[in-house]
């Protein structure tokens, strides 16, 4: 699937922040509802924070669509008006994108998809499966076509320089870390396994996910049941 660049104000249904106007967008030609997240599962703060641990072997059994749309979710997903986000944010700015690259969740074909955090949907990037070349990406970390799905974070550090400069830079690798541990936390309540890989290849990323250069990949975050 091609895909262009437009700078229409379509910026806010994205994923672009809505105090950076004019930012130019990926304009998509197909997009997949989610499932509504859940606000409360009745599973513990404490209990996650307790039982989170590193998982890289995963079975075979595919995830769930609900399951991917309360991951993204909490990773950035929108809680107030204002577009106030699960993740804090330096001056609610946020240069983070999400993507999901799908082998096997039900009720999605496997592909490339960005989240879109203001209508909790995902927008289509590729049809196709870049699971394997995301493993090969990250210096051959094979375990990583085991996962049923990978998000990867992304930032576009610009959105969040432009107002506080150099020190701006630090603020955006913050906030992945805040994303990364949210979903990490949502993976335990929802009874599945997940880790966050760093040691990769940005250009061999950007090309996997079609990303611009002004685009800069933070984390891959394998997820599935742990075997």
């Amino acid at each position: 699937m091609r895909i262009h660049w437009t700078g229409t104000a379509l910026a806010i249904a994205m994923g672009a922040s809505p105090l950076v106007p004019g930012a130019a967008v990926k304009e998509q030609a197909h997009t997949v509802a989610l499932p509504a997240a859940r606000r409360d599962s009745g599973v513990a703060l404490e209990k996650t924070l307790s039982e989170r641990r590193s998982v890289r072997e995963f079975g075979a059994a595919a995830l769930r669509l609900a399951e991917i749309a309360q991951l993204l979710w909490a990773a950035q997903g929108v809680t107030a008006r204002g577009g106030y986000r699960t993740a804090p944010s330096a001056g609610a700015l946020y240069p983070l994108e999400v993507y999901a690259v799908a082998a096997r969740v039900e009720r999605l074909a496997p592909g490339v998809y960005r989240y879109d955090p203001a209508e909790h949907r995902l927008l289509v990037v590729s049809g196709e499966d870049r699971g394997a070349e995301l493993a090969r990406a990250a210096y051959g970390q094979d375990w990583l076509r085991e996962a049923p799905a990978i998000l990867v974070l992304t930032g576009v550090e610009r959105r969040t320089t432009r107002k506080y400069g150099q020190r701006g830079e630090r603020y955006v690798l913050l906030e992945a870390g805040h994303a990364a541990q949210n979903a990490l936390l949502q993976a335990v309540a929802l009874g599945l396994g997940a880790t966050v890989v760093g040691a990769f290849d940005d250009e061999r990323v950007r090309t996997a996910l079609g990303l611009e250069a002004a685009e800069r990949p933070f984390y891959l975050i394998p997820v599935g049941r742990p075997r």
